[in-house]
This record gives C-alpha cells, structure tokens and sequence, in this order.
C-alpha cells in the first residue's frame, strides 16, 4: 500500500494524470465531428473507453489507499462523481461530461506562484464583487423595466419584454454595436433616449466594471503585500537560525580549543 500511495502522490502521475485529461478532452471533441474523423470513429471511442477505464481505475487506488480520507478532498469527489456518472449505462449520453476532469488542470493554481496570488486575491475580493454586481444587477433591472415600458411597444425585438431587455442593455453595456446598431435607431422614434442610454453606460461600463478591476486589484496588492511580509518573517527567520548555528559552531570551537589547550 505504501507503494501505491507513493505512486499516486507522485509528480509524474500526476502530470500524466492531466496530460490523460487534455488528451481524453481533445478526443471527446473530435467526437462531435464525425465528418472530420471518418473511419477513426471506431479508435477514437475505444480510446475513450480506455481513457475511463484508467481514471476508473485510478479512483479505485484513491480509495483503497485513502479510504475515507479520499472525500475530505473537493478535487477527489468531483473526480468520483464524473467517473461514477459515465460508468451508469443508463447515462452514457453523459460521458462527455468527463471533460469536465480537465478543471483538474487548475492545480496549477496551486504550484506557479502568480496563479496563487491571483487565485488569493480573487478570494479575497469575493465580498467587494458581490457588492458591486448586486449594484450593477439593480441598474440592469432597473433599465430594463424602464427601457421596457419605453421603447417595447416600438422595438419589441429589442426591448418586447424584461428578459429581453436585459439582453440588449448587457449588449449596450459591452459596447458591442451599441450605437449604430441599437441606440440610433431608437434615437430615430424617441429623439430623448438618448437622456435613458448614456447615463446608463457611464452607470455600468465606465464606473461599475472599473469599480469591479478596483477591487480586484486591491485585492492582489494586499495579497502581494503579505506575500512579501511572510518571505521577509521567513527571511529573518532563517538570519535567525544562521546566527545561533554560528554561534553554536563558534563555541564549540572554543570548547575544542580549551580542550587542546589542557591537554597540552
């Protein structure tokens, strides 16, 4: 058993682990182009089915090493929940959701420093961001109930209902044909939308997403500085060690030397 747990907690099958992921997700792919694969139709499902019968296997390992330790891990019951899935007969049509095992990549997350940093700051900024998105979902809801009652008996492809409203304000707020293709041809009936859009752009585009990047990058300035404070405790720390390591030395070195000084 320690073999085995040394083999799965090995770097090496970890990474060949995901290299299994990204290919078994690339195959899933090219399964839903039968007319680019052809004749390897036939291959490209048996290497799926070997692709499900390593991961299968490899959950089992998990389980036999870790037992119930192996669901105290959120990565390891995602990873059983889709194995467990595409092995029911009855789901089968659900095998591509094994695809979904290559959001084990974002371990990486987890070893290249930046991404940890990144990945830390957006943690931390999570409760700014709500803030600022339940603000911004109160503008959209907002506009589209005004822009609703306005410009719906006119333009109801646009703006016939609240969903669809939201549809086209999201569209306005990405800047994405905005002009040209929604607001002057509304401006050509309703001369004063003119009064409704752009408040509602400075609104969104240019003051909640800004305040949105505000957040986050606060977040990794905080997150970086505490970096740099645990690398510099860490730093001292060492300074520490080497100095009572020194002076240790130093005194054995003169124990060493009285010694010698008696004997002789």
């Amino acid at each position: 058993m320690k073999k085995l747990q040394t083999l799965l907690e090995a770097k090496y099958f970890e990474h060949t682990i995901i290299g299994l992921i990204v290919l078994n997700a690339i195959i899933l792919g090219l399964e839903t182009a039968p007319d680019l694969v052809g004749e390897q139709m036939g291959l490209l499902l048996r290497l799926d089915t070997l692709f499900l019968t390593i991961f299968t296997l490899e959950i089992l390992a998990k389980l036999f090493v870790y037992r119930l330790q192996f669901f105290k891990s959120g990565w390891n019951i995602f990873d059983f929940i889709i194995v467990a899935i595409s092995l029911l007969p009855f789901l089968s049509g659900l095998s591509v959701l094994r695809s979904l095992r290559i959001l084990r990549v974002l371990r990486l997350i987890s070893v290249v420093p930046q991404f940890r940093v990144i990945t830390q700051a957006f943690i931390d900024s999570l409760a700014g961001l709500v803030a600022i998105g339940s603000i911004i979902g109160l503008f959209f809801y907002i506009g589209a109930v005004m822009s609703t009652k306005l410009f719906g008996p006119v333009f109801p492809e646009w703006f016939g209902t609240i969903g669809e409203s939201l549809f086209t304000l999201f569209q306005i707020m990405t800047l994405e044909s905005w002009s040209m293709g929604i607001v002057r041809p509304v401006m050509e009936v309703y001369p004063l939308a003119w009064m409704f859009f752009v408040p509602f752009i400075l609104m969104t585009t240019f003051t909640a997403i800004n305040l949105l990047i505000g957040v986050i990058v606060n977040s990794m300035q905080t997150v970086h500085g505490e970096t740099i404070e645990v690398l510099d405790e860490h730093m001292r720390e060492q300074d520490l060690e080497h100095r009572e390591l020194q002076a240790h030395v130093e005194n054995i070195e003169r124990s060493l030397k009285e010694l010698k000084d008696r004997l002789k």
